[in-house]
């Protein structure tokens, strides 16, 4: 089995910064990309960040020059700093992971429980 537990959430005022963290727990053999997906009320989960195992990073336009996502490998953990939030900003996060459980066999992806971020104007 896998878990991945989120923690960081919280409220802020805008213009605050929160920094969420992900680390995954359980079978794993060998972990691809990590990422981080938000989901407002009434809305679509969409993309946040993403970074691969080799270190190369996607952001969504939204939140360019803002967030940064890192991780550390020897802990199976993904990071995401959020600075200059925003009050659009608001939603539950989620972490997702790729994750191999043997050697032999396919990734599959893994979500968190989410964690809620809350922006105020």
């Amino acid at each position: 089995q896998v878990q991945l537990v989120e923690s960081g959430g919280g409220l802020v005022q805008a213009g605050g910064s929160l920094r969420l963290s992900c680390a995954a727990s359980g079978s794993i053999f060998n972990i691809n990309a990590m990422g981080w997906y938000r989901q407002a009320p009434g809305e679509q989960r969409e993309l946040v960040a993403a970074i691969a195992s080799g270190g190369k990073t996607n952001f969504a336009d939204s939140v360019k020059g803002r967030f940064t996502i890192s991780r550390d490998n020897a802990k199976n953990t993904v990071y995401l700093q959020m600075n200059s939030l925003k009050p659009e900003d608001t939603a539950v996060y989620y972490c997702n992971a790729s994750i191999k459980t043997y050697p032999i066999g396919y990734y599959h992806n893994y979500w968190g429980q989410g964690t809620q971020v809350t922006v105020s104007s």
